[in-house]
């Protein structure tokens, strides 16, 4: 179980359960473990889940699609601890087991895009010339997981963030990023706007879609459309752990515009 250097509070519970639990005696009870870890995520029960997901890794080592779950345990607990060092410490162990994943499956649309959000979350907590670099990343990894599955709805949505969070950048932030550090790929309000608009046509159940596609409108210049968008992603019911925060953002939005 490759748990490394590990500090933060919140998980301990979870990591504690992982390594006390009798070790699995066979390869086929990993389904068993994936099965029940499927459904504490399902409850959004993100240390209950991981520690599943764990002895699962334990029980069936290197396989992609449980070292992609725990990435995204790792990912999710960040939502659920304000600690920045903490929040830092589960971004690049997340990031650890997305890479792992995509080595040993690199034309798995979902590992290439774990690692994009891996970097994304991770370049929060880095300096100026990490961001920088990460940012690519972020974009290189989207794209390839869209090259795999063109139909990917949440490719497209990150994808819409890279182009409206580097679109929006200031003229002196972006002269410098490019003076210095070498400048970021061309990005377009209206490419975030398109991606976001194809993830809510192929997921309209999602909120964060919708929440991502005002936003993107709103950067776009196109103030009335983004609260409509907005204004109707707040009527949604919340399916997904990060939707809270997603709903934050809309709100912000509509306060900026004066609606809330």
């Amino acid at each position: 179980m490759r748990v490394r250097g590990f500090r933060g509070s919140f998980l301990a519970g979870a990591l504690a359960l992982a390594c006390l639990a009798p070790a699995p005696g066979r390869a086929d009870d990993a389904a068993v473990l994936v099965q029940q870890a499927r459904a504490a995520e399902a409850r959004y029960d993100t240390a209950a889940a991981l520690a599943l997901f764990l002895q699962a890794d334990a029980a069936r080592p290197n396989d992609p699609v449980i070292l992609q779950k725990i990435s995204r345990q790792y990912s999710d607990a960040t939502n659920d601890t304000t600690d920045v060092t903490e929040k830092k410490q589960l971004c690049a162990l997340a990031l650890d087991y997305a890479r792992r994943a995509t080595d040993l499956a690199p034309n798995d649309p979902v590992n290439q895009l774990s690692v994009a959000i891996c970097y994304g979350k991770l370049g929060l907590y880095s300096d100026a010339a990490t961001k920088v670099a990460y940012s690519r990343l972020v974009k290189s990894h989207a794209e390839r997981a869209l090259a795999l599955n063109p139909d990917y709805d949440y490719a497209h949505h990150v994808l819409g963030r890279w182009h409206h969070e580097v679109a929006t950048l200031g003229l002196g932030t972006r002269f410098i990023v490019g003076l210095v550090y070498g400048g970021l790929p061309p990005a377009s309000t209206a490419e975030a706007v398109r991606h976001c608009r194809r993830a809510c046509e192929l997921a309209p159940q999602l909120p964060s879609h919708r929440v991502e596609l005002g936003l993107a409108l709103l950067a776009d210049g196109q103030r009335a459309a983004a609260r409509e968008v907005l204004e109707a992603a707040l009527r949604m019911t919340p399916v997904e752990k990060h939707d809270p925060a997603a709903f934050e953002r809309a709100r912000e939005a509509l306060r900026q515009l004066g609606d809330v």
